[in-house]
């Protein structure tokens, strides 16, 4: 199993439950989903012209299309090259569960890491069964592709970006009869750090006892 990899990187968890942990960011390249306020844009396409060196791609300086193609192995023993020394990891996108993610979790699970990943919830999920599943539900997108009942229901944390009320209105829609762990976390996050889409993030948290995630790396300016 090979996987395509815009970049890997070492920085802080900066949303939802895990925000502030020192983690290993895994990006995959590919995501049809199309999310107007997506600040990674440059992962949606998949195209053969934009795949270079695992060297080249770690060099990059500036977020860029540009792909390249690794096994587990690979990616265990770049991490162990780089020197990375955090435990928890986030595989994102793109979409992830575009992919069959099981061989790269056992890969990392037995170098004693933690896994999350951060999915839209449109695709089955083919994890290992410790993976943290952080379901960012993304409704009536452009790509037309519907949030599946079975990844709300394996999520351990539903992380909702909202603008206005008509987002909070559309996540109660969603979760209306969907059966979910008894211990999910929902976390409210404001788009685009925007004031009234916070001051809207916070009293609906405080109403529902649910969780605010202000998206930490932005405010600190790092990736």
């Amino acid at each position: 199993m090979t996987y395509r990899i815009n970049e890997i990187f070492e920085t802080l968890q900066g949303e939802g439950t895990f925000t502030g942990v020192p983690s290993i960011f895994i990006r995959l390249q590919g995501c049809p989903v199309g999310c107007p306020w997506c600040d990674t844009q440059h992962t949606w396409e998949i195209n053969s012209a934009d795949e270079v060196s695992v060297a080249r791609m770690m060099d990059k300086s500036e977020a860029s299309p540009h792909w390249a193609t690794m096994s587990s192995d690979d990616i265990v023993e770049l991490i162990k090259q780089r020197g990375y020394r955090a435990k928890h990891v986030v595989i994102t996108g793109g979409e992830p569960a575009m992919y069959d993610l099981r061989a790269l979790g056992e890969a990392l699970e037995a170098q004693g890491m933690r896994l999350q990943i951060e999915t839209s919830g449109t695709y089955e999920l083919l994890i290992t069964p410790a993976t943290w599943v952080t379901v960012s539900p993304k409704l009536d997108m452009p790509g037309g592709y519907l949030v599946r009942s079975d990844c709300l229901s394996r999520a351990d944390e539903i992380k909702h970006p909202v603008a206005m009320q008509k987002h909070v209105d559309a996540l109660d829609q969603l979760l209306k009869g969907q059966r979910l762990n008894a211990d999910v976390v929902i976390c409210l996050q404001p788009i685009s750090q925007r004031p009234r889409a916070t001051e809207l993030a916070m009293k609906v948290c405080i109403e529902r006892n649910w969780r605010l995630s202000v998206q930490m790396h932005k405010y600190l300016n790092i990736e």
